[in-house]
């Protein structure tokens, strides 16, 4: 595989593909390159620094990508684009740049702009150029992980030497969100770093797949809860490369998508801290984790692990919240050690969700536990509430409550109400107890 472009000069390096494809209409480099110039030299004559990119379009979150790191601010990348969170957490940004309408507490600039006279010359991106990302903590609060671009170009670097041909002349289409660290490697920095062409528009139903030109391959960007919900009774795309993250593709799921896609899966194993750590492919059978050559693992004193890597700041690395198995050849996950949860392929904070249901009127008290129905996780609420609204139980009523802050697989499903949450000798919740709340009702 050629050699990969480093961020700074994807503006400049020659392209013989086009850039995206949005909407159906092809964008050239040159489209780009304008754009770009467009909203830096808007950015230049404004004084905030650190702008909140939050896009539905993949190829409009690029240009404000570019913009933002070649007129020396700050790109901050949110995670999502609901309203009332992007209020909760302004004071990570000074401003916001998107391609939808948002109602904030802040001053938001919707684009495309209208062209601008420039002279044709864009400031270069700084060696030491960084973006804000957020992830969420053991305590439930987004926390800040400050991401230098030389990383992010290493991490195609790795992909690039790993996957080597089998990325040539693939057309990059994605069903995850360049809003996240994933969604921002593979859909975005791939791409442009191998000068591939992507879509700009996100795949969010198998009939999507379906209607892809036959004419093209595919690189599908994509996750478990994606790939376990195809329909195979439909024509498959053609793809040469399938890449899943988010969560640990089960052999069952790896099986069926690989026969309707006709490949094997590529999995990445990482997070927004890490960057990327391990891959394997999956087809079906229960394979091990295969660590990227320049990660190195650590056992810590409480049994856990700490990873190092040169996409880590830190000269002491990461104490991983996985459970990893060694045995020589590589490892395999089993589970987690904190209350963070992967549901649909989704962190979950346990510990926000109650922290949001105690804000509910007539709520006292919360426990909020992981169940398991028909094959699938979802969340359970148990609730303390105050005697005088207990008339006025609604759970619908406390979803609908929840949705502006929450995703929506962290919405509790089902719910109980305890006149007090059971505890153990430890004077500790009893989670068992929790769980036979649901189990006794089914």
């Amino acid at each position: 595989m050629t050699a990969t472009v480093p961020l700074a000069a994807w503006l400049s390096a020659n392209r013989a593909a086009p850039v995206a494809i949005r909407h159906g209409k092809i964008i050239s480099q040159q489209q780009l390159r304008q754009d770009v110039q467009t909203l830096c030299c808007w950015l230049s004559l404004r004084q905030e620094l650190r702008w909140a990119l939050c896009f539905e379009q993949s190829y409009d979150f690029l240009v404000a990508l570019l913009a933002t790191l070649h007129s020396g601010k700050v790109p901050v990348i949110p995670g999502h684009l609901r309203p009332a969170l992007l209020n909760e957490q302004r004071a990570s940004f000074d401003a916001v740049l998107s391609d939808i309408p948002l109602a904030l507490e802040v001053f938001c600039q919707q684009l495309p702009l209208a062209v601008q006279q420039s002279d044709g010359k864009l400031p270069v991106i700084m060696p030491d150029a960084t973006l804000i990302l957020f992830t969420s903590g053991s305590t439930g609060a987004p926390r800040e992980v400050v991401k230098p671009v030389a990383c992010l170009d290493e991490e195609i670097r790795w992909l690039s030497q790993a996957w080597g041909e089998r990325l040539r002349n693939l057309t990059v289409i994605s069903s995850v969100s360049h809003q996240h660290l994933y969604g921002l490697t593979f859909r975005i920095m791939l791409p442009m770093a191998l000068g591939l062409t992507f879509h700009s528009d996100q795949i969010a139903f198998s009939e999507q797949l379906s209607a892809l030109a036959r004419a093209r391959r595919y690189l599908l960007v994509s996750s478990p809860a994606f790939l376990r919900r195809l329909d195979s009774q439909l024509s498959a795309p053609p793809c040469a490369l399938v890449v899943s993250a988010g969560g640990e593709l089960c052999a069952g799921d790896a099986a069926l998508a690989a026969d309707w896609l006709g490949v094997a899966i590529d999995e990445i194993y990482g997070s927004s801290e890490t960057g990327i750590i391990a891959t394997r492919r999956s087809d079906g059978r229960n394979v091990l984790w295969q660590p990227f050559a320049p990660v190195r693992f650590s056992p810590a004193p409480d049994g856990r692990w700490r990873v190092q890597s040169p996409l880590i700041a830190s000269a002491d690395g990461m104490l991983l919240d996985d459970r990893l198995h060694f045995d020589g050849e590589g490892f395999s996950l089993a589970g987690r050690y904190d209350r963070i949860v992967k549901i649909e392929d989704k962190r979950v904070s346990l510990s926000d969700v109650e922290r949001r249901l105690m804000t509910l009127p007539g709520v006292h008290d919360a426990a909020v536990l992981v169940l398991k129905r028909e094959g699938r996780s979802v969340v359970g609420a148990v609730l303390v509430i105050d005697p005088s609204a207990a008339g006025e139980f609604n759970g619908l009523r406390w979803r609908q409550a929840l949705r502006p802050w929450l995703e929506p697989v962290a919405i509790p499903r089902y719910w109980r109400t305890v006149d007090a949450i059971p505890l153990n000798s430890q004077s500790k919740r009893d989670w068992h107890q929790l769980e036979e709340l649901f189990n006794a009702a089914r």
